[in-house]
Order: structure tokens, then sequence, then C-alpha cells
């Protein structure tokens, strides 16, 4: 930091805000900490008294934040995400569209391990809306080493460190199992549930269909549901180890590759996610996706109405966030479960 002459200014960097009193007008900054005086600006701080100013000498190997801020956002921005301008050092990145956000934890700390950088994101593998943030960058002082910048860079490599994935998952079908639910005895309050949850990530259910108990009864009314074309099947209830429940054995039976019966997700252990040669996904709900405010059916979901594959390692990752604190009310999304 040192003092110069307003008039020797040009290309220095403000050290703070310069306040600016027009009487019965204005009071406020007028030029905020970090700003690079131009010429322009020579003639506005005269006016408001300011012959000389505490200024960050530019030297060579020196980076302004703004432009610090502009390369730390290009190591996060991926598709679908705007930006918005550099404003006192910072730009934020918010979603463009609805989908599942994801970050590369393992770069994103490797990055922020790099002293006077930083980027601050919200909880990846979490569902999003089209105007929620995602990620903030700036640097710390107000001006950086270059040297800095560029170990960030070679931390963050060369792929993006957020990602934002559209939802592209648009038709299911439910299989609602249970001989009382197909004979009337109970009404089928577990359907509405799963509808709305559906349509919440723009999936249309293009049918219903009631298959009784049974492995083979199972088995055959997801072969019905698959030609119907949905790519995204779901059945309902007969999850859990009474010997009666063969929703798992039907699903087995059906030809699907199971990925995982059961997850380290409480509401919702006995969960069953698989896949077909097609592509075609097939989960197993259990009960308590009907009368819970949030399962391991709210963590899936999103990553399959993206089109993300999951593997056995994604269901033992949730297990860390995976127990819902039963909150009354329920706070869901906006609390620690799954996070």
């Amino acid at each position: 930091m040192k003092l110069v002459k307003t008039e020797e200014a040009v290309g220095h960097v403000l050290c703070h805000d310069m306040t600016q009193i027009i009487r019965g007008q204005f009071k406020g900054p007028r030029f905020r900490k970090g700003h690079v005086v131009t010429a322009e600006d020579i003639p506005v701080l005269l006016s408001m008294g300011k012959e000389h100013l505490y200024v960050w000498e530019m030297r060579s190997g020196m980076v302004h934040e703004n432009d610090a801020a502009e390369r730390l956002c290009t190591l996060c921005r991926g598709d679908h995400m705007l930006r918005s301008e550099a404003s006192e050092g910072k730009i934020e990145l918010t979603a463009a569209c609805d989908g599942f956000f994801r970050v590369n934890s393992e770069r994103l700390i490797a990055v922020n391990s790099v002293p006077d950088v930083m980027i601050a994101t919200r909880h990846g593998n979490t569902a999003v809306k089209q105007g929620d943030k995602l990620a903030g960058t700036r640097v710390i002082p107000l001006i950086i080493e270059e040297e800095k910048l560029r170990s960030a860079e070679q931390a963050a490599g060369e792929a993006p460190l957020l990602e934002l994935l559209p939802y592209i998952k648009k038709t299911a079908a439910i299989v609602a199992t249970g001989s009382e639910v197909k004979k009337g005895l109970i009404q089928d309050t577990f359907t509405p549930v799963v509808r709305d949850k559906l349509a919440s990530y723009g999936m249309e259910t293009l049918a219903v269909t009631y298959s009784g108990d049974g492995v083979e009864n199972v088995a055959a009314a997801i072969a019905d549901m698959r030609k119907t074309g949905a790519e995204v099947i779901l059945c309902t209830g007969g999850m859990s180890v009474d010997p009666d429940d063969n929703t798992p054995g039907g699903i087995k039976q059906s030809g699907a590759r199971i990925v995982t019966y059961g997850a380290p997700v409480l509401p919702g252990a006995m969960f069953l996610l698989g896949y077909y040669d097609d592509g075609t996904t097939v989960c197993g709900l259990p009960g308590c996706v009907m009368y819970a405010g949030a399962t391991i059916f709210d963590l899936a979901l999103p990553r399959i109405a993206a089109g993300v594959e999951m593997t056995r390692a994604d269901f033992a990752a949730m297990g860390e966030g995976g127990l819902c604190l039963g909150c009354k009310p329920c706070h869901w999304p906006n609390c620690p479960f799954g996070r």
C-alpha cells in the first residue's frame, strides 16, 4: 500500500471505499475498495476532496481480485450455469435450469487448500431449481500472486469442478403390489404419493397396474409396464423380508440387473434399484415412501431423473447424512438429510 497523488493514481487499486456526499441527494460509496482507478475517475475524486489516495501498486506477477475471480469462475463453471459480473472481487454462478447438481469434492478441496483463494458451493448431489445459487468465487486479498492462481488451476485439473445435469427421464409406470390393494380391501394411498414425486421432476406416469402378490405376478406386471415405453418403472410395497413380500424377487425375475437391495439410509433401508439392458430403470419402494416426509427415494429420484446410472458405491456414500432426524414439522429439503 502506498500514498499517491490522485492525478497519478490511474491503473492503481483503491485500498478502501471512497464515500461521496451530495447534500440532499446522495451519501454512500462512490468507489469501492478494489476499484481500478481510470482517467475518468480523477475529476470525480478531486471533486470529493481526494487529493491523495492509498492504493495497491499493481506490480508484475500480481493479479487484481476481479481478474482472479474470473479465473476461478472458469475452473467451476459447467454447462447450464449462468454467471454474474465480477463485483467487489466476487462472481456467483446460478442454475440455468432445473437439474441435479454435482461437485467434484476432492478437486474442490485441493483448490481451496491453495492460500488466498476460495470457491464456496452448495452441497453436491442435490436437486436444484432454475435460478438457485450454485457457487461463489473470489480471492482474499485485493491483489494476488499469479503463482497462487496457477497452483489453483493446476489443482483443479481440466474438467469443471461443478456439473449441472438437466432432467431427461420423462416417463414412468407404477406397479402397485399387494393382494389387499388389488382386491380393493384397502385404498391405494401409495400411488398418488409416487405420482406427485415424479411430477415434481417433470415425469409423467403413463400407467398404473395392480399385480397382487407372488413373484410371478410381480414379474408379469413389470413386463406389461415395460411395453408402455416408460423409462422408469416403480414397484410399490412388498420390500421387507417377510415371506409374502415378493417384490425384490419379482424384479429380479423380470430380468433386471440389481445394483442394490438395501441402502444405508433411514427411512428407506429396504430400497431396491436396478437396470434393464435397454437402460430402463426399476425401483422397489419400501412403505416408508408413502408416509415419511423424506426417504431414500427423495435422494435417488433426482439422479434417476437426470439419467445418472447409480452404483453400489453411490449408495454406500449416502450413509453419512442418511439418517433422517424426524423433525416435526418436516423441513425437507431444507435440512441435513442426505447432505
